[in-house]
């Protein structure tokens, strides 16, 4: 009998943590589902990852498929630069001449559109409208900077970032339909570089550049319908949206949302959503990802309670 005893006791401590594991996994299997009936009423192909405040409640749909970034990679531009800048390579003040053979017509530019004959703008300024207006000329200006693209997919690389692909700039993203796919990420590296630039603990950034970068982020002013769509009124989001257009097939190939939702407690949840070969009105497009926004904030509201 003592040794029944023994052995029960030995499989109770094991099954302990496995039971655990199980518990605490139910309430995201909950979101889950309601994310995957949000997503299966569609024509189209969504990936999604969530992840909650310090890693908690972890889950993802298509989460390693590879979705078109299109001006997600503005992000990354962004802190590919700011990584330059505090090498001491260049300076947020440093000034940029942008003239006008630079300020391509068929690119989308609030610059354009305030200095139509050119114009001299700070790194910063050019960072700002990049990110929070995603300007694509200053985009291009950007990677201009530093190398081109293949610097921004290298600078990642090296911090042992993966599942991203960054090949193009702006204006070659948007001459040749084809040409956007080639770059990409998953949903899953989206949310993982969120995470790892917002906690910062490998110190990737300087305190300035950081507070930098978050402040555009939660600046930016496209996707009013995406993300922030169905949250509270003053929800602070910070995030960073990516659109194509449609094709001749009535194909959208990209419309996506990245970001950190902050919660009233002062907690915060990470999640990307892409959206791709969408036969869907950009309306319900825009719609899918604010639905999955609104039941993800919801849950995260219940889990604190």
């Amino acid at each position: 009998m003592f040794r029944n005893m023994i052995k029960l006791l030995r499989l109770t401590i094991f099954l302990l943590p496995l039971i655990s594991g199980i518990a605490s996994a139910q309430p995201a299997d909950t979101l889950l589902r309601k994310i995957e009936r949000i997503v299966s009423s569609r024509n189209a192909v969504v990936g999604v990852a969530i992840s909650g405040y310090n890693g908690e409640d972890t889950l993802s749909v298509n989460g390693y498929r590879h979705f078109p970034m299109q001006s997600v990679f503005k992000f990354h531009i962004a802190l590919a630069v700011l990584s330059e800048i505090d090498k001491g390579r260049f300076s947020l003040n440093q000034k940029i001449k942008i003239g006008k053979e630079d300020l391509l017509p068929e690119i989308f530019s609030p610059i354009k559109e305030k200095y139509p004959d050119g114009t001299t703008l700070t790194i910063s300024e050019i960072l700002k409208y990049t990110i929070a207006e995603s300007d694509g000329i200053g985009c291009d200006l950007l990677l201009k900077l530093i190398g081109g693209p293949q610097s921004v997919e290298d600078y990642f690389s090296k911090n042992n970032f993966k599942d991203l692909s960054v090949k193009i700039n702006e204006k070659v993203m948007q001459s040749n339909w084809d040409m956007q796919f080639l770059n990409w990420t998953t949903p899953k590296s989206a949310n993982e570089i969120l995470s790892e630039f917002y906690y910062n603990k490998q110190k990737l950034l300087s305190d300035n550049s950081y507070d930098f970068i978050w402040k555009l982020m939660k600046e930016t002013e496209t996707g009013k319908d995406r993300l922030k769509g169905q949250l509270p009124k003053g929800t602070i989001v910070a995030h960073k949206t990516g659109s194509s257009g449609v094709n001749e097939d009535g194909l959208t190939s990209a419309v996506n949302d990245i970001g950190i939702i902050f919660l009233p407690n002062g907690k915060h949840f990470f999640i990307s959503v892409f959206v791709t070969n969408s036969k869907e009105k950009s309306a319900v497009n825009e719609k899918i990802i604010a639905d999955i926004a609104k039941v993800t904030w919801d849950y995260f509201i219940a889990r604190v309670k």
